[in-house]
């Protein structure tokens, strides 16, 4: 193995790695008293502050010739995307970290079942396949749920999950053409600062309090922003430019296992039998459909919402 893909395989380690730390800084700062609402729109409005002078440094000239069309669908997909972050962060109020984690990481089952729909793409046979493994295990960990409860409100909690598992799907979805036509930089900008304001917006009309916590909060805030929402996605679009679409999709769901492992270790979280193997057979549904999508021409657009 060369230097250069050892590199890149740290990197994605890495990447998962930092990934795997949002649902436990999150709920430290649910712990320290501070809303869902407000967690999310500090993530965005963070990642959203620190990016903005890389974008227009790097990619103003994109940006400020943007056509309204453009900036429509991108503010329709920052919509969906402040919807996934608002939804799957207030299901860590409600259900264990390793359900919310696992189910969350459907999005590109339910990017699958859109294309057919909306976009008449055929389904491999080894997609349905994965599709039905997911729905199984996500049955699984419903039932587990429900008669073992580790939260207070499981299934609301999983469903709060599923809603940010589909609505990543929607912002995966109106974006891909986007994709194709601008940088990562004008993109990312773009989609992340139209979530910002939905989510700021959305806060201050709740009565959401953004002031008054301790400084070790921010810190965790500032941790979302910096972390998963910046480097983890960096590093998984890093590893894209010379590993496999599939070999990285894979390798994202280590993200939900790295999630249980540490609330597990900080939380004393465990996992009932049922629970483990609703997991087990989720994320293998998962792999089995990444793996089937990438064989097929829309392959490119098949995408993972990182948490």
């Amino acid at each position: 193995m060369n230097r250069h893909r050892l590199w890149l395989y740290t990197v994605l380690f890495a990447g998962v790695l930092i990934a795997s730390t949002a649902s436990i800084m999150i709920r430290y700062a649910q712990g320290a008293g501070m809303s869902s609402l407000s967690i999310a729109a500090g993530r965005l409005g963070l990642a959203a502050l620190i990016l903005t002078p890389l974008a227009w440094s790097r990619a103003g000239h994109e940006i400020r010739r943007l056509r309204q069309r453009d900036v429509l669908f991108g503010m329709g997909a920052g919509v969906f995307l402040a919807i996934h972050f608002a939804s799957w962060i207030s299901s860590l109020e409600y259900t264990s970290v390793a359900s919310s984690a696992a189910l969350v990481s459907t999005n590109p089952l339910w990017v699958g079942v859109a294309s057919l729909f909306f976009f008449r793409e055929r389904l491999h046979w080894t997609t349905l396949l994965g599709i039905a493994l997911t729905l199984i295990g996500t049955i699984a960990i419903s039932v587990s749920d429900s008669t073992n409860p580790v939260q207070s409100n499981p299934l609301l909690g999983n469903a709060l999950a599923l809603i940010g598992a589909m609505t990543a799907s929607a912002y995966l979805l109106i974006g891909r053409d986007l994709r194709r036509r601008l940088s990562v930089l004008a993109y990312i900008w773009l989609v992340y600062t139209s979530a910002a304001v939905v989510l700021i917006v959305w806060a201050i009309v709740t009565g959401q309090q953004f002031f008054g916590f301790s400084p070790i909060t921010y810190l965790f805030i500032l941790g979302l922003a910096v972390g998963p929402q910046l480097l983890g996605h960096t590093a998984f679009n890093y590893a894209l430019s010379s590993l496999s679409a599939t070999y990285v999709a894979v390798a994202i769901l280590g993200e939900p296992i790295g999630s249980t492992l540490l609330a597990f270790f900080l939380f004393g979280e465990t996992l009932a039998l049922l629970q483990f193997g609703g997991i087990v057979l989720l994320l293998s549904g998962i792999a089995i459909a990444s793996i089937a999508e990438q064989r097929t021409p829309s392959s490119a657009t098949q995408q993972h919402a990182s948490t």
